[in-house]
């Protein structure tokens, strides 16, 4: 039976002081009984001598010091987890919120999990299908990595991480696949949107969902990706599954731990946030990977909204240090009506080309993709020059970069919320508007894939 304490010396704010407690640790989950009864839930965030500074899930509201008993559970915070979970809807606790039945867990995992060993990583090198052209085509995912998407605010990353969610795959295997979704600090209409959307397609019977609403506490927020992150280690180094995780909106996540951090009284960092950032991003994003010897991998797109469209914010910044790559949604491309409106010339897949090549897409997508790369800016630049000196300005060559920029932006980047195109059908619409160009500037492709595709009308 656990020691209850009735030492409760103050409560301040989400904080509360507890002293003469014996033989507690960092982390710890407790439970503090009022005296109606009622039971809620806390964690250690510091100990001092026989002192514990322990955080409230809930409200304090209501709770007396002299009635209230504390008891602490001996482990830190855990989530029950089985293969019954897919197809299910959880808050940012790891409760039910579904009305189906409750979980029977064949195991429970301490959420804030085990780091994984640098020497048992396994290379990331196989391809993933997100069905998405600007992706698959120019910024391939590939199984095993972190490819954040730096959003702004108003820009519609949720449609384009529902689109993600739902149409992933591992092409030419049977191998099972798996999505876990942890949405931090959204609205309600935005978690009805993603439960639907899931639904509809019948992709939530391989989905597990975490949603942290808005209203629900900061300290639930922390725990939402940690919960995410147990369920996709499961699923992937126990079940053998391949996990794609997204974390949406990290900018919550960071705002949470910023309110935590200014209520603990802690020294602020760049603009407020605490020093310690860093390494809690870190300690998230690098739980995923590949592990050698095992057959599951986490594949993680963690979502951010830039504040203030502000690519060195702190959240943006850190985060693009710690992952490989970024994918930029544009406000320009969305006001033009570019859906999604993904910036292909500032975004970058560091380890896209392990994923593309014979056997994992196809022989000629490097090559073209380097000159698609190429074309749309040069086509861009062409563009800026029109706007500056006129249309009379620019070469017969030049008009036809300027061409080739808009037919790309209208038919390979904007494809809406609802197509899925398979890399055959991204690369074949690349060959198209590259025979906008003459042949002689596609100096980045091999004469024998010009040979097979260019002239191939």
């Amino acid at each position: 039976m656990a020691k209850e304490y009735r030492t409760i010396q103050e409560v301040t704010g989400p904080l509360m002081l507890i002293e003469g407690v014996e033989n507690v640790t960092y982390n710890e989950l407790g439970e503090i009984e009022l005296a109606d009864g009622q039971v809620r839930r806390c964690k250690v965030l510091e100990i001092d001598g026989d002192s514990a500074l322990v955080q409230l899930f809930e409200a304090s509201t209501g709770i007396n010091l002299s009635n209230s008993k504390v008891r602490f559970l001996g482990h830190a915070m855990e989530l029950g987890v089985s293969e019954d979970m897919l197809g299910r809807v959880f808050d940012g606790l790891g409760r039910t919120t579904d009305g189906g039945p409750e979980i029977l867990p064949e195991k429970r995992m301490d959420i804030n999990g085990l780091p994984m060993n640098p020497a048992a990583r396994a290379y990331p090198s196989e391809f993933i299908q997100t069905g998405v052209s600007a992706i698959d085509g120019l910024n391939t995912l590939v199984r095993g990595q972190k490819l954040p998407i730096f959003s702004a605010s108003g820009l519609p990353h949720a449609q384009l991480a529902a689109q993600i969610a739902r149409q992933a795959k591992v092409r030419g295997t049977d191998e099972q696949f798996a999505v876990v979704f942890a949405a931090m600090g959204i609205t309600f209409d935005e978690s009805n949107y993603f439960v639907e959307s899931f639904r509809e397609t019948g992709a939530i019977d391989r989905t597990v969902l975490f949603m942290n609403l808005a209203n629900d506490p900061a300290v639930e927020r922390i725990a939402t990706p940690r919960m995410a992150l147990t369920a996709a280690e499961y699923l992937a180094f126990e079940k053998g599954m391949h996990v794609l995780v997204i974390l949406t909106d990290i900018t919550n996540y960071a705002d949470a731990l910023r309110e935590v951090s200014a209520a603990r009284k802690e020294v602020p960092g760049r603009r407020g946030y605490p020093g310690y950032m860093y390494t809690d991003l870190a300690q998230l994003y690098e739980r995923a990977g590949r592990q050698t010897g095992k057959n599951g991998s986490i594949t993680m797109i963690p979502i951010l909204t830039m504040p203030e469209d502000d690519k060195t914010h702190p959240i943006p910044d850190l985060t693009g240090y710690i992952t490989e790559g970024q994918i930029i949604l544009s406000r320009e491309l969305y006001r033009r009506g570019v859906e999604p409106p993904i910036d292909v010339l500032p975004s970058l897949s560091r380890l896209k080309d392990k994923g593309i090549g014979k056997g994992k897409t196809r022989e000629d997508h490097a090559n073209t993709m380097n000159q698609l790369f190429a074309a749309y800016s040069r086509g861009k630049d062409a563009k800026e020059l029109m706007m500056i000196l006129g249309e009379a300005a620019l070469t017969d060559i030049d008009k036809l970069y300027a061409k080739f920029a808009d037919e790309f932006e209208q038919k390979y980047v904007s494809q809406g919320y609802r197509t899925d195109r398979s890399i055959e059908e991204t690369l074949e619409i690349g060959w198209e508007l590259l025979r906008i160009l003459p042949r002689a500037e596609l100096k980045r492709i091999k004469d024998e894939y010009l040979d097979q595709y260019y002239e191939k009308k």
